[in-house]
Formats: C-alpha cells, structure tokens, sequence
C-alpha cells in the first residue's frame, strides 16, 4: 500500500519530498489561507484515486488548522467545483 507522508508544504507518496510518485503541494497566503499549486500523479499509480486521497489528506489539514484552500492547480479547482465535500474549506 502506498502510504501518504507529511512533507514540508505538501503531502506525498515517494521515498521522500524529491523522490515523490504523487504530490500535492501547496503554499500558505496567509495564516488562514492555503494555496493548493499542484498535484501529480505517476503514470504507475493513475487510475487508483491517489490525487483524491492527496487532496484528502491537504483537506484534512486545512481543517485541523481552521485553514481554508484557494485552488490554483486544476485538479482541485475541479475537484472544488463537482464535490460538496470540499465546500467549508474553499474560497
């Protein structure tokens, strides 16, 4: 199973922050406010829902934090627009 650690500003699955297979990065606006930049996703592990278990790791946060995400990258914009889930932490 791949497990998803804590890096710096970002979640990610790999032997470490540089050597990552999936990440999603993002970067802190403010004290209350987060920029989700980027998710990736290898070719080895597409088709099994890691960007969504990344993104539900970054939501997590957010929510422990009482912080609330702007969605720069396109997979959260998208993921933003077509799931409730998400809605009491986007901006």
């Amino acid at each position: 199973m791949n497990k998803i650690k804590k890096g710096i500003n970002n979640f990610y699955i790999g032997e470490s922050e540089d050597k990552h297979i999936a990440i999603i990065s993002f970067r802190k606006e403010n004290d209350k406010v987060i920029i989700a930049d980027r998710t990736f996703v290898s070719d080895e592990l597409r088709g099994q829902g890691i960007a969504k278990k990344l993104l539900d790791e970054l939501v997590k946060y957010a929510r422990k934090e009482g912080m609330k995400i702007i969605p720069e990258c396109s997979y959260v914009k998208k993921a933003f627009e077509n799931d409730l889930e998400y809605k009491d932490v986007k901006i």
